[in-house]
């Protein structure tokens, strides 16, 4: 992974995908949209095409382990879809998601945002904080 470029972040749910990039000098993180998942197939070809979009090959995939720390099943299905991905040849990285889905959607609420408006931003703006929080970190290759 190069230490410049634009990077896209991704939380991954079993029904949605929030997506987020960053600015090329990895400073600034906006989100770019909720994409409704279909299967692995359709699902890669199309972060593959925001890579294309976005020119960068780096993806950061939120890992939503448990409270505790541990895995469970959905940071093995966010592994699984991220291990699709690197096999595209895409740099798959991972970052601690817990609670980022929980503050996202206390951001919107506090933001006067109805509860049909959130369900369609909420993934997004979840992925914008994991990517955030990945920068604020300085952005380890982990």
């Amino acid at each position: 992974m190069s230490r410049s470029g634009r990077v896209l972040a991704l939380d991954v749910g079993d029904v949605r995908i929030g997506v987020a990039v960053s600015d090329p000098t990895r400073t600034i993180a906006q989100p770019v949209e909720v994409y409704t998942r279909v299967g692995y197939g359709p699902d890669s070809r199309h972060v593959l095409r925001l890579c294309e979009t976005y020119e960068t090959r780096d993806v950061l995939l939120g890992l939503p382990l448990n409270m505790d720390g541990t895995w469970g099943g959905q940071a093995d299905k966010a592994a699984a879809f991220g291990n699709v991905l690197a096999g595209t040849g895409l740099n798959v990285f991972y970052w601690d998601e817990r609670m980022t889905t929980v503050t996202a959607e206390r951001a919107l609420i506090s933001g006067g945002v109805r509860r049909e408006d959130r369900r369609q931003t909420v993934d997004k703006v979840a992925a914008t904080i994991i990517l955030e929080q990945w920068l604020a970190a300085g952005a380890p290759e982990a």
